[in-house]
């Protein structure tokens, strides 16, 4: 009998959290969302600066990092991966202006010198000193330009299917956007955001049902503001090609092999003209290594820091 209420009232469990989850998907992604932060060991803060107010994730202790998420991603992207990382680092985590919980304000500009611009002025609020810097898609754009124009300021460098470059533009997403205009990045409609979710990974990462609804909704309500930050960005941000050979911060690139967003044959080109380098390209992975695989781009990555405190000796003649 014992056994039975036991099963029974696991199922009202059960049943009552499948009602929240469909009934109320707003209740349940809040609560999905928050146990991924606090797994991660995250807390959420804001602060404002200039022209925009910046919501933030924070956790762990440590030389700090700070990840930078790519177009239509934002903070959370790197909630997998962080418990692993916040053992070492004191992990920072914003939303870019224009994405994620910061203001949305249309008026301001959202080139890459200006999102590089503002992520200085978010480091210098925070006191930060020398980071760690790691950015993906996007975020890894913003980065490496970051680490071309503040060298002082960067420690080492995290490039994660970094945007930016000629041959990264190279794939039949963008050929598509070239020829129609239509921005595959952009979802208009609810419906689109599962088929950006494929495009964006190679096999589909569980997202729950609330989860995915409210992050769908707020990409079709972000539709036209995106949309004009996708046009700044491709047709006024000049392209890195001419900026990677001046930096000089140690730098791990990162990419999936199976990236459809932008060609994982730029990572050989990033390679070859950041002096130094270190490069991973990880089989049966998409646009999203750290979401896809965040252990291992995790461990990946702490080898990477270990290599650069404790660089092999050379062997005595």
């Amino acid at each position: 009998m014992t056994l039975l209420v036991a099963l029974g009232t696991l199922l009202g469990f059960a049943a009552a959290a499948l009602a929240v989850e469909y009934l109320l998907p707003r209740t349940a992604a809040r609560t999905w969302i928050s146990l991924g932060r606090l797994s991660a060991g995250f807390r959420s803060h804001r602060i404002v600066l200039g022209d925009a107010s910046i919501e933030y994730l924070e956790g762990g202790a440590g030389e700090p990092l700070v990840l930078i998420h790519g177009f239509g991603g934002d903070k959370d992207n790197f909630v997998l991966t962080a418990p692993f990382l916040t053992r070492r680092f004191r992990v920072i985590a914003p939303d870019l202006p224009g994405f994620g919980d910061s203001s949305r304000d249309p008026a301001p500009r959202y080139r890459i010198p200006d999102q590089v611009r503002r992520l200085h002025e978010f480091i210098e609020r925070l006191g930060l000193g020398r980071v760690h810097l790691g950015g993906n898609s996007m975020g890894g754009f913003i980065a490496a330009e970051y680490a071309a124009t503040y060298p002082e300021r960067v420690a080492s460098l995290w490039l994660l299917d970094p945007a930016g470059t000629k041959v990264a533009l190279e794939t039949p997403l963008m050929r598509h956007f070239l020829a129609t205009g239509r921005i595959p990045l952009l979802v208009p409609t609810m419906a689109d955001y599962r088929e950006l979710l494929d495009v964006a990974t190679h096999r589909r990462s569980f997202v729950p049902h609330s989860v995915a609804r409210v992050l769908a909704r707020r990409a079709v309500g972000d539709f036209e503001l995106h949309t004009s930050i996708f046009r700044q960005i491709r047709e006024e941000s000049p392209l890195l090609e001419h900026i990677l050979p001046t930096i000089r911060a140690p730098t791990l690139i990162v990419w999936g092999a199976e990236d459809r967003v932008l060609n994982p044959a730029a990572a050989e080109v990033m390679a070859t003209l950041i002096a130094g380098s270190q490069l991973i390209v990880m089989p049966r992975v998409g646009h999203l290594p750290m979401v896809e695989r965040p252990r291992r781009v995790a461990i990946d990555y702490l080898a990477f820091q270990d290599a650069l405190h404790h660089p092999p000796v050379p062997p005595q003649c």
